[in-house]
């Protein structure tokens, strides 16, 4: 029972998937033969067994309702709450008419209150129907070891279904960490790069200021001077534009090298576990700066989209040619789409002759970039 209960309340994160949640429930309420059994056997008769059959169905459909209804985890809606009370009158009244068998009902409340209700008032809930169960069992007159059995299973229900949903939060709120850190990341790269254009460009543009009044004071005045100083302008801006240039030249190729050691941090940060490999000879630099553009898209790809644990990193070279591969064991739906940055990189890839792979591997998603090593000097 604890194995198919604990399928009632499917998929992940702060807003579970509510249809996933259908084949698990339908496993769990198969418990709901043993009150079955009493109308079907002839336990129960005439109009008690109607009515039996009408609130039997009639909490089924309640206990669905609240399960669908449910859209995070320990906050319900109003409306969870009035069908959660529909199901608990439900729970308590059948069981104290009918006894037997359907002392079971009471069991799927835990699960219900558990999942669905604050810490406080899901134990509030658990305990009153562990207290529920044993008195209609000793008014009913029960077997005192089932009852007992019972009143075991509503409690350790409960307790094992708590740690479930506490434990759904907690990965809810990683996952939010580890947005919040590649967003982080990713705006401390744009404070980097924002602090190196201004020291780089705030002494050229000053100057260039500085020589464009000088030069109008010059050119009112008919001085000559006034051309040596609109060259020497020309001149600054002509140096300053280069020097943009080679910086962000300098950002798109990092290198391998760097490449690796912004992933790993950037990872390890983000909670997975990186190993990198490094075989071979020394790469040509435009080479070298391929693999690193590969290494990015490859962390971020895991950063944003696989939710993985461990991450391993790859880079042989033989001579002949260099294989980068980029393993992860989170979701092996691939996560490359347009734009993503897949399309940019096989592009350049090819161009140097190589070729680019990427989707589900064994254990998670690979991606795998291959190069021939002659091609580092057309990269």
């Amino acid at each position: 029972m604890k194995l198919a209960s604990a399928l009632t309340f499917g998929g992940t994160g702060e807003n579970p998937s509510r249809w996933r949640r259908l084949p698990g429930m339908a496993i769990g309420l198969v418990y709901l033969c043993f009150p079955m059994l009493d109308l079907v056997t002839g336990n129960v008769t005439g109009a008690k067994a109607v009515w039996g059959a009408f609130g039997l169905v009639t909490f089924i459909v309640c206990y669905i309702a609240v399960v669908m209804s449910q859209r995070t985890f320990g906050k319900p809606t109003l409306l969870s709450h009035l069908l959660i009370a529909a199901v608990t009158v439900l729970a308590v009244g059948l069981p104290l008419l009918f006894g037997g068998g359907w002392l079971t009902l009471p069991i799927y409340m835990t699960v219900l209150y558990s999942m669905a209700l604050s810490t406080r008032a899901a134990v509030v809930g658990i305990v009153g129907m562990g207290v529920t169960v044993a008195l209609i069992g000793l008014l009913k007159q029960n077997d005192p070891g089932t009852t007992l059995v019972l009143v075991f299973q509503v409690a350790t229900l409960g307790i094992l279904f708590m740690s479930v949903r506490n434990t759904r939060l907690l990965v809810t709120q990683l996952r939010q960490a580890q947005e919040e850190v590649a967003r982080l990341a990713a705006s401390e790269e744009r404070l980097r790069i924002a602090r190196d254009l201004h020291d780089l460009l705030g002494h050229s543009l000053s100057l260039i200021v500085l020589k464009s009044e000088l030069a109008g004071r010059l050119a009112e005045s008919g001085s000559e001077r006034a051309v040596a100083e609109i060259n020497d302008i020309e001149s600054v801006a002509r140096e300053a534009l280069v020097e943009v240039r080679d910086a962000v030249t300098a950002y798109r190729q990092r290198g391998l090298s760097g490449e690796l050691d912004g992933a790993r941090a950037a990872m390890e940060a983000a909670g997975t576990r990186v190993t990198v490999r490094l075989a071979g000879t020394p790469l040509p630099d435009a080479l070298d700066g391929l693999l690193g553009w590969a290494v990015r898209e490859g962390a971020t790809n895991v950063i944003r989209h696989a939710r993985a644990t461990r991450c391993e990193i790859e880079v042989t070279c033989d001579g002949e040619s260099t294989v980068l591969e980029i393993v992860d064991d989170g979701r092996g739906a691939a996560p490359y789409g347009p734009g993503s940055g897949l399309t940019g990189l096989t592009e350049r890839v090819e161009a140097a002759g190589g070729t680019v792979s990427a989707g589900p591997g064994e254990t998670g998603f690979a991606l795998r970039v291959a190069v021939p090593t002659a091609a580092g000097g057309r990269a």
